[in-house]
């Protein structure tokens, strides 16, 4: 009876480190894929406003302006420099929007509710004229 014990106290031990060895190479894996989404990310190169789903305007990443967007009563007060964009300020009561990190990659957005404002980041390229004659 103790040759049986033996083995099987082998059998969970075995087991319980393929599970480890499964488990760190799983989280090797994700790691990988998050960097490479990560740093494969295209930088934009346009900031894109809307204000209650229209278009307020496009600004160059590659300019530092600052762009003031008002909405009614609401406010929000968009600076562009050194390829990034982000709200300054905003009469947003809980002010998400302000406490945001800048966005410089395509894709990502800032996006003020109470003030219905969506600042988004795009890559526009000009490849010449859709049509040829």
């Amino acid at each position: 009876m103790g040759k049986f014990k033996d083995i099987i106290k082998k059998q969970e031990s075995r087991k319980a480190r393929n599970d480890v060895i499964f488990i760190a190479s799983l989280l090797l894996v994700v790691l990988v894929l998050a960097c490479v989404l990560f740093f494969s990310a295209e930088e934009g190169n346009t900031v894109r406003v809307t204000v209650d789903g229209r278009l307020f305007g496009e600004y160059s990443l590659l300019e530092n302006t600052t762009v003031e967007i008002v909405n009614g009563d609401g406010y929000n007060l968009l600076i562009i420099e050194d390829g990034k964009a982000y709200v300054d300020t905003a009469s947003c009561p809980d002010g998400i929007c302000s406490s945001h990190r800048p966005v410089s990659r395509n894709g990502e957005s800032i996006i003020c509710l109470p003030n219905k404002v969506v600042i988004e980041i795009h890559t526009v390229t000009n490849s010449g004229p859709d049509i040829a004659v």
